[in-house]
């Protein structure tokens, strides 16, 4: 399966939607994390909620054909992915630049990956045959093809295997080829917000929610964005985009995705959406 097909199964997958009176704000497109549904009271219903009360009017969907094909959304959109979610949107920036994506924010994101067997909301049942397969081999063709969350699996301890074999995340990181039209397309951004929980026991380790990770060769010490060779050789075009003020780093005290209303409000709603 092509990393360009499985984005279109993965919105498919992954994509419900919700729809309120189009006014004059900004749209939100919204992508939810493994285990979870666009509608949970909990999770991205409560957060629909807020976001249709603190902007009146405003318009909400799920999630490149169906973002191609909303009208409301032809003059631009915001976009905010939940755990998963925000690799997933962000490839969605990378290869789907119509309609134009303004702020980007991605909330317990896994930018470079995870390596390590995470606690997992949602589904028991679901979290316990990720971990069992991913344990028989994360690089195996049937496994990458079939768990998405295989697809950003990064093992530091093989670095070329992970190359190779990920059709998901190291394409979209532009480590197998370098993509130009990634770059552009992703400094097409107004803003890209990354919010990191100090105490995530999902993201392993929780600073890949900055793009940040394990240095090669080990699974101990961590390096920061700075440190890493998509930063120094500039392969996302994020030095440059740090450069032009258009990164964000926010960090929350909390595990994976809990943050309270007035933090969201605050920080991304005042800041990024209205």
């Amino acid at each position: 399966m092509s990393p360009t097909l499985f984005l279109c199964v993965c919105m498919i997958s992954f994509s419900c939607f919700y729809e309120s009176v189009f006014a004059d704000p900004t749209p939100v497109v919204m992508w939810h994390g493994m285990g979870d549904t666009c509608c949970n009271a909990g999770s991205l219903g409560a957060i629909t909620r807020v976001l249709e009360r603190e902007i009146p009017g405003i318009y909400i969907n799920d999630v490149c054909n169906q973002l191609a094909n909303d009208e409301h959304l032809q003059n631009g959109y915001h976009a905010i992915g939940f755990s998963q979610g925000s690799q997933f949107l962000r490839a969605v920036a990378q290869r789907c630049p119509s309609p134009p994506m303004k702020n980007y924010i991605s909330i317990g994101g896994q930018h470079q990956g995870v390596f390590g067997l995470p606690r997992c909301q949602g589904s028991i049942k679901l979290c316990n045959f990720v971990r069992m397969l991913l344990n028989y081999g994360a690089y195996v063709q049937f496994v990458q093809n079939n768990v998405i969350q295989a697809q950003y699996w990064h093992n530091p301890l093989n670095e070329n295997t992970y190359r190779d074999k990920s059709i998901f995340l190291a394409e979209i990181n532009n480590e197998k080829v370098l993509n130009q039209t990634y770059i552009e397309n992703l400094q097409k951004l107004q803003n890209m917000v990354m919010i990191k929980f100090t105490r995530d026991s999902m993201v392993v380790p929780p600073e890949s929610s900055w793009f940040g990770f394990y240095a090669p060769g080990q699974a101990v010490d961590v390096i920061p964005l700075k440190e890493t060779e998509l930063y120094k050789n500039d392969r996302l075009g994020l030095l440059q985009m740090e450069k032009d003020g258009k990164l964000h780093f926010l960090e929350t005290n909390g595990d994976h995705l809990q943050f309270t209303e007035k933090y969201f409000i605050s920080e991304i709603v005042n800041k990024f959406i209205k």
